[in-house]
């Protein structure tokens, strides 16, 4: 007795295969989401990935590329395959953002940064009270130090902790994906404009820490608002 179907795309044997893929890709899927292999970290090569699957190297070779078309690896000829992004998310956004104009990611932050210190200020836990306070004075020392880069990377997990004290997973999941495009917006806005006061956010950490909502989601949009009426200022204009 024949076995036919009225799907099309081929016989049962192309579904079985299939489903070995979608199999491997899970698994490797896993590895990246879970931080088992970390973004930027090369992973095992075709043939390892065989063994450990037990499928063959076709099955791998297909699986790995359906993540490269997600995002999530990247093949560099002649190095191997390495993690680009934790997330189909995180692949997504790292892409439309690689080369979004400065003022663009500005508008976004501003969109974002409002309603989490709102919300931060909201639901902050004594926990995330003191990560605060302890990152807020890291990144006042390294600023006055001049270290521009413990600077801007205080900075970028100031703001994460912010995001994070709201408690609010989807909020916390978007700024996450966000994060490339924040490091490099943090770094323009610390080279560029030394002259921006520390007073800025401590004002900021302040309201969060005394709960007061209203002042935290201004002061969130005063800063950045500053920054966006220098950078949208037509040329020979400030």
């Amino acid at each position: 007795m024949s076995v036919t179907t009225t799907e099309p795309g081929g016989p049962l044997r192309t579904a079985r295969r299939a489903g070995l893929i979608e199999q491997v890709i899970d698994q490797l899927r896993a590895q990246i989401t879970s931080g088992h292999w970390a973004v930027g970290s090369r992973i095992p090569t075709e043939t390892e990935l065989s063994a450990l699957t037990a499928t063959s190297r076709n099955t791998v070779r297909e699986a790995v590329q359906s993540l490269v078309h997600a995002g999530l690896l990247e093949r560099r000829q002649g190095s191997g395959t390495y993690v680009l992004a934790s997330s189909e998310l995180a692949g997504a956004v790292s892409r439309r953002v690689a080369d979004a104009r400065y003022v663009d990611v500005l508008e976004v932050r501003r969109t974002l940064e409002v309603g989490a210190a709102r919300l931060a200020a909201e639901r902050r836990t004594a926990d995330d009270v003191a990560l605060l306070k302890s990152l807020l004075d890291r990144r006042v020392s390294a600023r006055a130090a001049g270290d521009v880069e413990v600077t801007v990377a205080t900075d970028v997990q100031l703001h994460r902790a912010i995001a994070r004290a709201g408690h609010n997973p989807v909020l916390s999941e978007l700024y996450e994906n966000f994060i490339d495009a924040l490091h490099e917006n943090v770094r323009q806005n610390v080279e560029e404009h030394p002259e921006v006061p520390d007073e800025n956010h401590i004002v900021l950490i302040q309201a969060i820490i005394d709960g007061d909502a209203d002042l935290a989601a201004a002061e969130a949009a005063r800063f950045l608002d500053e920054f966006l009426a220098v950078a949208e200022l037509p040329s020979g204009e400030g």
